[in-house]
This record gives C-alpha cells, structure tokens and sequence, in this order.
C-alpha cells in the first residue's frame, strides 16, 4: 500500500502539556513524516504522512495524547501526501 496523509486538528487540554514533543517521539517511532505546531486558539495541528497503518496509529495516538492532557475533539482530513521527509515540531 502506498503513502498516506491526514491533516488532524487537536481540541482539548493540549497546550502546554508536551503535546506537540511527544507527537514528534510517536511520530518518529513509527515512522512517520510530517510535522505539528500549536494553533494560537490553543488547539494543536498536525499533518502526517506515511503507510496506512502507521499514519493510522498517529491520529489514534492523538485522541489520547501525553499523560498530562485532556482531549476533547479530533479532526481527522484525509490530504494528498507531499513527500515530507522527518517530522518536525514547528513554532
């Protein structure tokens, strides 16, 4: 199967709880491309790209989150890949 992408929107307790580092460390161990940042309205965005499965297990990892947060909504959109390399953790 091919490469996958998900735009995802996180609501909640999310801001100022590692979200966004511990996206990264998931991201990473599964092997994901793509990046995350806060959204001045204290949600989190994130966009990953890789294998179904793997994108999959990311947007699941985001419904819960670090210990510390509280998530109350996830936007899942499906996004053509754009061949992102790494994941990164903007500002």
């Amino acid at each position: 199967m091919g490469v996958v992408g998900r735009h995802v929107v996180v609501s909640g307790r999310v801001q100022g709880v590692w979200f966004r580092h511990h996206t990264a460390q998931t991201a990473a161990r599964l092997g994901v491309a793509g990046w995350v940042r806060n959204l001045p309205d204290g949600r989190v965005e994130a966009v990953f790209e890789g294998a179904q499965d793997s994108v999959a297990a990311a947007v699941d990892w985001c419904r819960v989150g670090p210990e510390l947060a509280a998530v109350t909504a996830v936007e899942v959109q499906d996004r053509k890949p754009e061949g992102l390399d790494g994941f990164g953790v903007r500002a």
